[in-house]
């Protein structure tokens, strides 16, 4: 387990780059290029086994950073301005959440009772507006940990909300 770990780790740290420079040319945004790297790897962690090696691990992670990217393109057309509509349930991202405020509060109480390190990375990320790099560089651990350590929170937050409204 720990060999995979670390071998998903090199390939992060070989192609962290490659990647980002992709995305910021196809997006023409540094931070949103950045924000997609990190979901990218984040896919890719959780699909390395699925890779055969049949083509270039960087042409696969590119592949991934596209469709991740597309994903995120195809979100934004369905985007209302928010002052011309009343909201509604079907709100898709925590992020968006925070913004209707009667949900404020239950995502708060559900954030006062998450596990460290879970709490303090979300908090970082989605109030703090860090990157996955000064995060990693607060916690003195890796951009990777950084990206998994907040997507688990940000999954542990959603289910209880899901596990809430039922």
């Amino acid at each position: 387990m720990a060999d995979s770990k670390d071998e998903f780790e090199e390939i992060y740290k070989r192609y962290f780059n490659d990647v980002f420079r992709f995305l910021k040319k196809l997006s023409k945004d540094e931070n949103l290029a950045e924000e997609i790297t990190s979901e990218t790897f984040f896919k890719a962690m959780r699909s390395i086994d699925a890779f055969h090696g049949d083509t270039d691990i960087r042409v696969w992670l590119c592949q991934i950073a596209k469709n991740c990217y597309f994903s995120h393109l195809k979100k934004q057309q369905g985007l209302v301005d928010i002052d011309d509509v009343e909201f509604t349930d079907n709100i898709d991202t925590i992020e968006e959440q925070i913004i209707n405020r009667s949900d404020a509060m239950r995502i708060h109480l559900l954030l006062h009772n998450l596990a460290e390190p879970y709490k303090e990375v979300f908090m970082l990320r989605v109030f703090g507006e860090l990157s996955f790099k000064q995060i990693a560089k607060i916690f003195q651990k890796t951009d990777n940990w950084a990206c998994v350590t907040y997507h688990r929170a940000r999954n542990k937050i959603l289910e209880q909300m899901e596990g809430n409204n039922d």
